[in-house]
């Protein structure tokens, strides 16, 4: 039995291939892009922590490698990047970020992603969990995920944790300027939904009420349903 098989007999969701035609909607499986140097180095430098996650935006260990600039040129047409990692043992999909590019991830372990469409987002800021969809990334894939597609921390697969190195513009996921939360509080008053959920720079997150570290950090509680976890 393959890990997809094992992981679909514990839950009560199907674990999808990211090799299925309905992945498509969501990203893209990149083919003939090394990425030994940056999976090495996150081997032997990025600590899994015993709990919870660590999300570090940018490492310069794997910017100075030039699989990135290979990266940076291929997915982000020359665009600044920065190069960080996200490391744990989440087992939740309860929170959903987007950006509005793409975002990379290469997987130094195997994981899965919870996915969802932000376009389902609805008109009230809620969004249905039930739409998601989990899919499973094995150890090796160069994964893009649209600027479309709700995302969040992978999801481990085994009990020591997972491992992913994240590539996005320079400067996503970093604090927003007393400035710019205070244009986007005025963006939202005046009528513009989405500016509730812009949390970070470049980085809007809608999240479960019961996900309480993202409401703490002033997330919109809008995710409805269950609150699911993937049993491994």
């Amino acid at each position: 039995m393959g890990r997809i098989e094992e992981l679909n007999a514990r839950n009560d969701f199907r674990v999808h291939s990211i090799a299925e035609e309905g992945f498509r909607t969501y990203g893209r499986v990149w083919k003939g892009i090394t990425v030994d140097g940056l999976i090495r180095t996150s081997e032997s430098s990025t600590p899994i922590p015993d709990a919870g996650n660590v999300y570090v935006p940018s490492n310069p260990d794997f910017e100075s490698i030039p699989e990135t600039d290979v990266i940076r040129s291929a997915v982000f047409g020359g665009l600044p990047v920065q190069a960080g990692y996200c490391n744990g043992r989440n087992s939740t999909f309860n929170g959903f970020e987007y950006h509005k590019v793409p975002e990379v991830n290469i997987a130094v372990t195997d994981f899965c992603l919870a996915l969802g469409h932000s376009w389902e987002i609805k008109d009230d800021l809620t969004y249905d969990v039930s739409n998601a969809e989990v899919f499973f990334v094995p150890r090796g894939t160069v994964l893009e995920l649209f600027g479309t597609t709700l995302h969040l921390s992978p999801l481990r697969t085994e009990e020591s944790g997972f491992k992913a190195i994240v590539i996005l513009p320079r400067g996503t996921n970093t604090p927003l300027t007393e400035a710019e939360k205070q244009a986007s509080g005025k963006a939202f008053a005046e009528g513009n939904a989405e500016a509730r959920l812009l949390l970070q720079k470049h980085k809007w997150v809608i999240a479960h009420p019961e996900r309480e570290v993202l409401i703490r950090q002033g997330a919109h509680a809008g995710v409805t349903g269950v609150n699911k976890g993937l049993n491994i």
